[in-house]
């Protein structure tokens, strides 16, 4: 890679989460597709997940301050006068405008994502991974692209390539020894890169005492809070399967007939597989992204997981396994919706503001 390098400002820990450091890693993918070389600019907690950003092929930097605040600021100025990078990717909740335009007023092109549209940008590039909110609901200065909503939502490489292999439902499961016509299914827990409330376990538990589940698959990071209760439940349960590595995950998905989610990215990944899902929502920036999919026919929103009743959770669960045309209707419009091709539309935008000749067209507008 002889490209200048992109830089990207990120953190993953038990405070911001690890939603924004799995997005970044995706973009970073489709980045290296094009000989772009990146880095991380990154607190992380654990220190072994700066592991799994070497592992893909990027640099990883270790930050002293929490992204956004005024020491941090100091840090990533120092980096680019020190790479020289042709764009600065920031992700993160706690930006504020100001450190912003500190970062744009080096000449760099910088790149925002976000999902919560509680600022004015001042980026030459907006992006919202999200399916929404939508263009209305931001604030931007004049001249900011924006890259906004299911073009742009970002799908793990590993999960796009199983599009083809869920192109129809996969079989029922056929216990030994039942009646004629007898069908039992499967089930996915994947509540996203974050599970804030802890309710993985209780929602598989509830899947395990429901009638016509013959098996529950558990999706989660190795730094989910309960893994290891995980682990242990997982061990004492035959119909209980643990999900943590890439290969692992896409066998579970191949084969899932529905997933209960939070409306999180991982919901948007689902989806463009083809997989019907019952969402509870965990986050408050999660509310549109789930509204969204419900509204196109991808699943059904349950509500906020404190409103949630273990009684409503099993209705649903029966309405959508015993509805075969509704499952096929989700999975429809589910794969129609997200086409996983976001990460290369956005490489691709981000290559044409980079252009010379288009660098040249602002830096004579701006004289």
């Amino acid at each position: 890679m002889n490209r200048d390098p992109i830089l990207i400002r990120v953190d993953a820990t038990a405070r911001t989460g690890y939603e924004r450091l799995a997005r970044c890693l995706t973009l970073a993918a489709a980045l290296q597709r094009r000989r772009r070389p990146t880095y991380f600019l990154s607190q992380l907690e654990p220190g072994s997940l700066g592991l799994s950003i070497k592992r893909a092929g990027n640099d990883w930097l270790d930050a002293y301050h929490p992204a956004g605040s005024d020491d941090d600021l100091g840090d990533v100025l120092q980096e680019i006068r020190r790479l020289g990078p042709a764009a600065v990717i920031v992700d993160e909740a706690d930006a504020s405008p100001d450190y912003l335009r500190e970062i744009a007023s080096t000449g760099v092109l910088l790149v925002s994502i976000d999902h919560q549209a509680n600022i004015c940008f001042p980026s030459n590039l907006l992006v919202n991974p999200l399916l929404a909110p939508g263009r209305e609901s931001y604030e931007f200065i004049p001249g900011t692209q924006l890259l906004l909503n299911q073009r742009y939502t970002l799908v793990r490489p590993e999960v796009r390539r199983l599009r083809q292999g869920r192109s129809q439902e996969p079989p029922a499961i056929v216990p030994a020894n039942a009646k004629p016509g007898s069908q039992e299914y499967r089930a996915i827990v994947s509540l996203g890169d974050d599970d804030p409330h802890r309710k993985t376990i209780e929602l598989a538990k509830l899947l395990l005492a429901a009638p016509r589940l013959a098996k529950v698959d558990v999706i989660v990071r190795r730094e989910h809070p309960d893994l290891e209760k995980l682990q242990s439940f997982a061990a004492g349960e035959e119909r209980l399967e643990l999900a943590l590595e890439p290969a692992e995950i896409a066998a579970r998905i191949l084969r899932a007939h529905f997933a209960i989610t939070s409306g999180s990215s991982w919901s948007n990944e689902l989806a463009c597989v083809g997989i019907p899902q019952l969402i509870i929502v965990q986050n408050e920036s999660h509310w549109p992204n789930a509204q969204r999919l419900e509204e196109e026919g991808c699943a059904t929103c349950l509500g906020w997981h404190e409103s949630v009743s273990a009684q409503t959770v099993r209705l649903a669960v029966q309405n959508i396994l015993n509805d075969p045309l509704e499952r096929q209707a989700m999975s429809r419009c589910g794969r129609q919706l997200i086409d996983g091709r976001g990460p290369d539309r956005f490489v691709t935008a981000l290559e044409l503001l980079l252009h010379p000749a288009r660098r040249i067209d602002v830096a004579a507008e701006a004289a």
